[in-house]
């Protein structure tokens, strides 16, 4: 099971969010590095993952209104895809 931990503190840019989503689930080189890639990628998953979001406030804080869009994706995600858990900390 793949787990991707997703800290406020350490989280500098949106890319670090993909570049950590993108070792962790093995996805291509291709991998559009967007938030409606990210979704797809997630909603198709077809093994267990969990992302543990430590420090939301502080994420959102950092990368603003595309840190509020990455939570709520996260959240939407672990809805329709029961493969994936988010696990807020």
């Amino acid at each position: 099971m793949a787990e991707i931990v997703l800290d406020g503190l350490e989280i500098e840019s949106l890319e670090a969010v993909h570049d950590r989503f993108a070792q962790a689930l093995g996805l291509p080189a291709w991998y559009g590095r967007n938030l409606d890639a990210l979704f797809d990628c997630l909603t198709d998953l077809g093994e267990p993952a969990t992302v543990r979001l430590l420090r939301r406030e502080d994420l959102e804080e950092r990368l603003g209104r595309r840190g509020r869009a990455l939570v709520r994706l996260l959240r939407r995600a672990a809805e329709e895809n029961p493969r994936v858990m988010l696990r807020e900390e």
